[in-house]
C-alpha cells in the first residue's frame, strides 16, 4: 500500500516572511530587491513582518559582537533599524502605488512640459548605503495623454526609489510607472545621484557623481526635442 499521507499544519516555527514568500512563489512572480510586494501582504502582517526584522537584526548585532544589553545606545537598535526599513527607506516595496488623479488633455496639449529638479533617497542593493540624488522628466503629451498634478511626480518618485535600487534599474521603473499613468507621446528621465557605497568603502571616492537617462517615444525619434530638453535640463541645473 502507499504511504498514507499526512494533512499539512502551519509549523510552529513558520514566519510572516516565510508565507509572504510562499504566496508569491505560488504567483510565479518575481520579489527581487526592487519589486513591489504589497499585493502578497495581508493586514496585519506589516507589524508582524517588523517585529520579525527586529528579531532577526539583534542577532547580527549579537554576531557584530555589539553588547545590547548594557550599552545604551544600542538597546533599541534592532527596532529602530527594522522600523526603518520597513517604514521608511523601503517602504516603497511593501505599500500600494499612491493615489493619483489623472485629468484628460482636455486642451489638447502637445508642447514640451519639464518637472524638476524632483529630490530623490533611495539605497544601493548591493550594500545597502544611501543613494542621494535629482530627477528631472520631460513629458510631450498628445490629446489622449493624461495630466497629473504636479506635486503627484514626487510622491510616484518617492515610492519608486525608496527601495534597494540600482540606478540604471531605478530610472527605467519610473519611466515605466509615467509612460502607463501620463500615456505621452513622449518620455525623457534623467537622474543626477551621489552613491554613499563610493563614500564609505572601496575606493572612498566622494566626487564622483553618475548620471544617466532613459528616452521612451518622440524623445528618441525627435532629436530636436531631445535637444531641446537637454538644454532646459542644463539652464536648470
Amino acid at each position: 500500500m502507499g504511504k498514507v499521507q499526512k494533512p499539512e499544519h502551519p509549523s510552529s516555527e513558520e514566519t510572516v516572511s516565510s508565507r509572504i514568500r510562499a504566496r508569491i512563489l505560488r504567483a510565479k512572480k518575481r520579489f527581487h530587491a526592487n519589486d513591489n510586494i504589497a499585493a502578497f501582504i495581508e493586514p496585519g502582517e506589516m507589524e508582524a513582518l517588523q517585529a520579525e526584522v527586529e528579531q532577526k537584526f539583534r542577532a547580527v548585532l549579537e554576531s557584530l559582537v555589539i553588547d545590547t544589553d548594557s550599552d545604551h545606545n544600542t538597546q533599541d537598535t534592532a527596532r529602530r533599524v527594522a522600523k526603518m526599513y520597513l517604514s521608511e527607506v523601503f517602504r516603497g516595496r511593501y505599500v500600494e502605488a499612491p493615489s493619483i488623479t489623472e485629468f484628460p488633455n482636455a486642451e489638447a496639449l502637445n508642447e514640451l512640459m519639464m518637472v524638476g529638479p524632483i529630490k530623490v533617497r533611495s539605497a544601493c542593493s548591493h550594500h545597502f548605503c544611501p543613494i542621494m540624488g535629482r530627477l528631472w522628466i520631460g513629458i510631450m503629451p498628445n490629446e489622449h495623454s493624461n495630466l497629473i498634478g504636479l506635486s503627484k511626480y514626487s510622491r510616484l518618485a518617492e515610492w519608486v526609489m525608496s527601495r534597494p535600487q540600482i540606478q540604471e534599474e531605478a530610472i527605467a521603473q519610473m519611466a515605466e510607472v509615467l509612460m502607463k499613468k501620463v500615456r505621452p507621446d513622449g518620455l525623457a528621465v534623467v537622474m543626477e545621484a551621489d552613491h554613499f557605497c563610493m563614500h564609505w568603502r572601496g575606493v572612498k571616492d566622494d566626487a564622483t557623481m553618475m548620471v544617466n537617462s532613459v528616452m521612451r517615444g518622440s524623445f528618441l525619434k525627435d532629436h530636436i526635442l531631445r535637444s531641446e530638453f537637454l538644454a532646459l535640463l542644463n539652464h536648470r541645473s
